[in-house]
């Protein structure tokens, strides 16, 4: 590689890393407390503890529980359920017409063995504040495309750097720290080893980064393509004023994909389904498959199934996309490692940033 080029990639990737790095410092700085989120939530969940009562104990119907979250929001309608992986709870969420938006809307617990409400799940605390910087900066879809594409400059600046470090291999083993050298030189070089070495996992989380904010569009696509088309013979269909039964619904759904569970139910009108149908999405019951969703449409109507298909390509992409970035699809020991990794990611970029700054003000910064 000529020095020429060299220059054009070290151009390429000191631009690049100056861009993104402000925001990928927010990203990282964000993200190593949602890496813990369940075990954080888990903290401040002693309002929504189950009553004490017997193993045996059945379920009661989701009609029932249903009808109690209503009942907990009078002349509120349900627009979503959503399944507890690990206790006999649903989240039944209510607004007050199936186009309400997120501030109008409700998310109620149920306890299937008493179809009793047992709190309310509101998005105010400061892991909610944590998330929607992270996810949007407050900012909405503008805000969602705009951190992808600073993910993609990082990207591009890890790309440009492998290459830029390239050259310095031949003169230093791997990973090596010039110590006898100035305060500079061993930055320089402990920027580098740290890239090198979290290189595989910077390019994973910053791509499945950039996928996850292309989430709405994405959905809009599938909306537009392949719900259109299971939904299309119902199409001047209004949302119905008499719903068939959900529990049936929900098993009439699964009897149609053996060995699923129900994720979540989306009820007619709203944006996950039809005005006629409940969408069950339904997931692998195995860790495998658990990710991968199928959906399921039943006739809110008669209770009949209508459609179902699995999830096209770059919906599946999104799905597997969005354990890999935040690394909760191992345990917690992963988790543990995202997070050592993602420090050490904090590391890089204010290295580089000094590395920058000491460049331009050596006076400044030596003192």
């Amino acid at each position: 590689m000529t020095s020429r080029s060299i220059r054009v990639w070290y151009l390429v990737h000191k631009w690049t890393s100056l861009v993104c790095t402000a925001f990928m410092l927010l990203l990282c700085i964000t993200g190593l407390p949602l890496i813990f989120h369940d075990e954080i939530d888990a903290l401040f969940e002693d309002d929504l503890k189950l009553a004490d009562l017997p193993a045996e104990t059945p379920l009661r119907s989701l009609d029932e529980a249903v009808a109690a979250a209503v009942a907990a929001f009078p002349g509120e309608q349900p627009l979503y359920m959503s399944f507890n992986r690990d206790q006999p709870v649903v989240n039944v969420t209510t607004g007050p017409h199936v186009k309400a938006v997120r501030q109008q809307m409700h998310l109620s617990p149920i306890d299937l063995r008493q179809a009793l409400v047992i709190g309310q799940i509101v998005d105010d605390g400061i892991m909610h504040i944590i998330l929607r910087l992270h996810v949007d900066m407050f900012a909405g879809l503008p805000g969602e495309l705009f951190l992808g594409f600073m993910g993609f400059l990082m990207f591009i600046a890890i790309v440009s750097g492998v290459v830029v470090y390239a050259p310095f291999m031949r003169r230093l083993r791997f990973g090596a720290i010039r110590v006898s050298r100035s305060r500079r030189v061993k930055w320089i070089d402990a920027h580098n080893m740290l890239g090198i070495v979290t290189l595989l996992w910077l390019s994973v989380v910053g791509l499945t980064g950039v996928i996850n904010t292309l989430s709405k569009p994405l959905v809009d696509v599938w909306r537009a393509n392949e719900l259109a088309d299971m939904v299309a013979p119902y199409r001047d269909k209004p949302v119905p004023t008499q719903l068939a039964s959900l529990e049936q619904a929900v098993r009439t759904a699964m009897d149609a994909a053996p060995g699923t569970r129900p994720q979540f139910v989306a009820f007619p009108g709203v944006r996950f389904s039809s005005n006629h149908h409940y969408a069950v999405w339904l997931r692998g019951a195995t860790p495998a498959t658990e990710r991968l969703l199928t959906p399921a449409l039943v006739d809110a109507q008669t209770g009949e199934l209508t459609a179902i298909r699995r999830m096209p390509w770059y919906m599946l992409v999104l799905k597997l996309s969005q354990p890999l970035h935040f690394g909760d699809y191992g345990g917690l020991p992963l988790k543990i490692l995202w997070a050592v990794l993602d420090i050490v990611a904090i590391v890089i970029l204010g290295s580089g940033l000094y590395l920058w700054l000491a460049r331009r003000h050596p006076v400044a910064i030596s003192a």
